[in-house]
């Protein structure tokens, strides 16, 4: 029998023994990886571009930026192309566990020759090497037609041109998304309105849509079949859907955009359809990557975070989301756009790729056009008209002005179609690669016959979108003015409308030549589609090529074929 200090002992150590026990039970808890606490966030990085337009080679303009030495003023800073951006996207993925790599649309379409020619066969391919999972359609995937873009999807070859590149085309490794684009025969919609991606266990919604204004900047024939449904109505319609779905973070990937102020990485103020948009949105809805307008911001719209990467691939978008693991909602999300270097190193796999289409179409690409003594710009004077489309629409002119051409008297064109300006390589030299990066749409020339009431009709037509105004550009020989202050249907002076001299006359007919995306109306030109005795003649590329065959060396002249009156205050 125990004395009753060896008994108060015995219990002193079991006690002791009992509490260690406890505590490296517990350390046993701490360090256990089945048995730890879970983290109360899931970090998720968010990698995005938008409005590619097929350049897998570097835009010769780089892209512009505040000088970093002094914010007035502007640098250009060499960027872009596909094999930096599959290296930065590389660089800006590592270190990261969740990370995915998205876009807002207009990846293909209004591409430079090396990937239109193969209808942009590359463009999927590289963006597909590169990694990218999920893309909201744009207006230019439409360019060639529904099926056309679902054949971008899923594969195979062109139905006229057939197979043209080095290997089949199996079609796009990432998926499309086109929440408000509907069949109207079927009320389905063309592409699954959105796509769950889990990290962590926490899922993340990703709805894509493109600008219910679509309808109206492609062509008729693209439009036909198809409605592009209100952007916001569209997304908050899915909330419900989602949420009953256990989904309580919601990423929308929209092509439509807005046009700031400040710099690349900033958003001081911003303005256009993407402001609206936003703040018609679902509280639910976390983060809007959008695109469309070509700019780059980082902003803050009604307490959200919405992102834009520029154009041509000269910009990734960083995005770093923040999930809570008990809300599976977003608690933070912040963004840096990073600019795509061309000093980066070049990814083999892209270098490889685009040789072996290259192989291919430098035959073409290379010939040389002619040449300019100075850059051609595509940017309008204040009455809309610009010196590139002058030479665009003289080209056009002059490839339908001969009776067997179609016997055209004068010449109009989109400032839509211009996409580049011709600057010319060493010693002012232009290829043929040059003219298709200005004019990339191929449309066929169209020469019909139209009276001069329904010329001042079509002129008129040019403030449909009075926030975005479409100057036709004129070719030689016509002239007008418009008045700012007039209302709409009355802003072109119709007495000022001239001919070779002589006052357009609106009883009597004249031949007129547009490309075949104005004659059957598109941009809301629909007075075009009156026009009766049409004849196609070649592809606008070609006539521009023809044309610099012909008049070069070229040199920018004065734009003064339109002029404006008023300006409204």
């Amino acid at each position: 029998m125990l004395r009753r200090e060896s008994l108060v002992t015995h219990a002193h150590a079991q006690s002791m023994r009992y509490s260690l026990a406890l505590a490296l039970a517990a350390l046993t808890l701490a360090v256990s990886p089945s048995a730890a606490a879970q983290p109360a966030t899931v970090d998720l990085r968010i990698l995005a571009i938008n409005d590619f337009h097929g350049y897998l080679r570097a835009p010769s303009g780089g892209i512009r930026i505040d000088d970093p030495e002094d914010k007035i003023k502007k640098i250009t800073v060499p960027a872009g192309g596909a094999e930096h951006m599959a290296t930065l996207v590389k660089q800006l993925s590592e270190g990261h566990k969740n990370t995915i790599f998205v876009a807002a649309g207009d990846l293909i379409g209004a591409s430079p020759l090396l990937s239109a020619m193969f209808h942009d066969e590359p463009t999927i391919e590289s963006l597909s090497t590169m990694g990218l999972a999920l893309a909201a359609v744009g207006n230019h995937e439409f360019d060639e037609g529904e099926e056309e873009l679902k054949r971008m999807q899923n594969g195979g070859c062109h139905p006229l041109d057939k197979c043209q590149g080095p290997h089949p085309f199996t079609g796009a490794k990432f998926h499309y998304l086109a929440a408000s684009t509907v069949e109207t025969a079927t009320g389905k919609t063309i592409f699954p309105p959105y796509e769950i991606r889990t990290f962590d266990g926490i899922p993340v919604a990703f709805i894509g849509l493109t600008l219910k204004g679509t309808a109206g900047i492609i062509s008729p024939a693209s439009a036909a079949g198809l409605e592009f449904r209100d952007e916001a109505e569209t997304v908050n319609a899915l909330v419900q859907e989602l949420k009953a779905r256990g989904v309580e973070a919601i990423v929308v990937l929209i092509h439509e955009g807005g046009y700031p102020t400040g710099d690349y990485n900033e958003c001081p103020a911003i303005s256009g359809a993407i402001v609206d948009i936003v703040k018609k949105l679902d509280n639910a809805v976390d983060l809007v990557i959008s695109g469309h307008t070509h700019q780059a911001y980082v902003c803050n719209i009604d307490g959200r975070l919405v992102t834009s990467a520029d154009k041509y691939g000269t910009l990734v978008t960083a995005i770093d989301v923040r999930l809570d693991t008990s809300t599976r909602d977003v608690v933070s999300a912040r963004a840096d756009n990073v600019i795509v270097r061309t000093t980066l190193a070049e990814a083999p796999e892209q270098t490889a790729l685009i040789a072996s289409y290259d192989k291919l179409a430098a035959p073409i690409a290379n010939r040389r056009a002619g040449s300019v003594t100075a850059t051609l710009s595509r940017a309008p004077n204040e009455a809309g008209e610009s010196t590139l489309g002058d030479i665009v629409a003289d080209a056009q002119l002059a490839a339908t002005a001969s009776a067997a051409s179609g016997g055209a008297a004068a010449a109009f064109t989109n400032p839509g179609g211009l996409r580049a300006d011709l600057a010319g390589r060493q010693d002012g030299a232009v290829t043929y690669a040059d003219l298709f990066a200005s004019q990339p749409f191929r449309n066929q020339l169209v020469t019909l016959t139209i009276t001069g009431r329904q010329i001042k009709s079509m002129l008129e037509q040019q403030w449909l979108d009075p926030k975005r105004p479409r100057i036709l550009q004129v070719s030689r020989g016509f002239s007008y003015s418009w008045d700012d202050a007039k209302p709409f249907g009355e802003r072109v002076i119709a007495d000022s409308m001239s001919l070779n001299g002589e006052r357009v006359d609106p009883a009597k007919s004249y031949r007129i030549t547009v490309n075949n995306y104005l004659a059957t109306g598109g941009d809301g030109f629909t007075a075009l589609a009156q026009g009766t005795a049409q004849q196609f003649g070649v592809y606008d590329a070609d006539a521009l090529y023809a044309y610099f065959q012909a008049n070069s060396p070229i040199s920018p002249a004065a734009a003064d074929r339109i002029k404006r009156l008023a300006q409204t205050k």
